[in-house]
Order: structure tokens, then sequence, then C-alpha cells
């Protein structure tokens, strides 16, 4: 939870900045925090699917 948290904050401070950076840069950076919230999600969705497969009798 806290990750999502950061990871939002990041982009709300990214939106902020985009009228000062190159828009590539913007675009670079914005590319990245999706890729790592995509990653993280896949990661948590693999997680919480090992463990029901685990728990179950």
């Amino acid at each position: 939870m806290l990750f999502l948290v950061a990871a939002f904050a990041l982009m709300g401070v990214l939106l902020g900045a985009a009228a000062h950076i190159p828009l590539p840069i913007f675009f670079a950076a914005l590319a990245a925090i999706g890729g790592w919230l995509l990653i993280f999600g896949v990661r948590e969705r693999i997680a919480h699917t090992h463990q029901h497969h685990s728990h179950s009798h």
C-alpha cells in the first residue's frame, strides 16, 4: 500500500514538473513509473495466487 502511495506521489511531482522539463524526459519518467507499477501489480497478483494455492485444503 505504501508503495502505491509513493508511486502516485511521484507521478504527482512529475505532473507538476512537466511544465519545466522537456517532454521526452517527462514521458520517459512516466513510462518508468508505469512499468514499475505494472511489475508491482503482476508480482502482487502472483503472490496472492500462490498464497491461495498453498492455503487450500
